[in-house]
């Protein structure tokens, strides 16, 4: 199972983030790197597979196509969500495969024909439009994506666990390519995702409190 590091820029920043609570987002200067500046922080944790959250333009208050772009250099793969609104708005470059987020894609999800679909999730359902998961999954395999991302983000930060009846759930609704990200607690979380036949696992604040191993993070798998 492909094991993935997650960043969010905000300010210029590499932040923390806990709950979805963006505002209250600070940057993340207590974990496995001295600095928040987004490539000297990876310097320090050196992951094989990267995901980043642009969360300044997913908001609409800026950018960081540079940084992404300088960060993605440094890996094998590197996943961006950056608000997309249209399949224009997708960022091209070494190692960048686009994540599509329902938050600001817009209902017609067939105008994308590349990428990774992330279902952002709060309270069990799909925001914006309070859609049950399963039938977006079910859904998106009639879709050209390259895969789907199930984005707990009420959950992300928060090291809550995960529900294996949720998961089994999400599987069986998509037999492609699929990622888990959101309250991965520790290494007993990545076991029971790879239990139910997930293909990866986006993961943060366990990593910098030393629950996942850093050897993994840096091998960019978990089995």
């Amino acid at each position: 199972m492909d094991l993935v590091l997650a960043i969010d820029l905000k300010g210029g920043l590499v932040v923390h983030g806990k709950r979805g609570e963006r505002g209250a987002y600070r940057p993340l200067t207590w974990g496995l790197s001295p600095t928040a500046e987004p490539v000297p922080f990876l310097e320090h944790i050196r992951p094989a597979l990267l995901y980043i959250a642009d969360l300044d333009r997913i908001m609409g208050v800026g950018y960081h196509d540079r940084e992404i772009r300088d960060c993605a250099r440094m890996v094998q793969r590197c996943y961006v969500d950056r608000g997309c609104r249209a399949p224009e708005d997708q960022l091209s470059g070494e190692n960048i495969v686009n994540i599509i987020g329902t938050e600001t894609a817009g209902s017609d999800l067939s105008r994308y024909t590349s990428g990774i679909l992330s279902l952002d999730i709060r309270d069990g359902r799909v925001i914006p439009g309070d859609q049950d998961p399963i039938v977006i999954l079910r859904e998106a395999a009639e879709l050209p994506f390259e895969g789907c991302l199930v984005l707990d983000l009420g959950a992300v930060g928060t090291e809550g666990g995960l529900s294996a009846e949720r998961l089994a759930g999400y599987r069986a609704a998509y037999q492609g390519y699929l990622l888990f990200g959101g309250g991965v607690a520790g290494e007993h979380d990545l076991d029971l995702l790879a239990s139910e036949g997930f293909d990866g696992a986006i993961v943060a604040t366990a990593v910098h409190r030393g629950l996942i191993s850093l050897d993994a993070v840096r091998r960019g798998s978990w089995s």
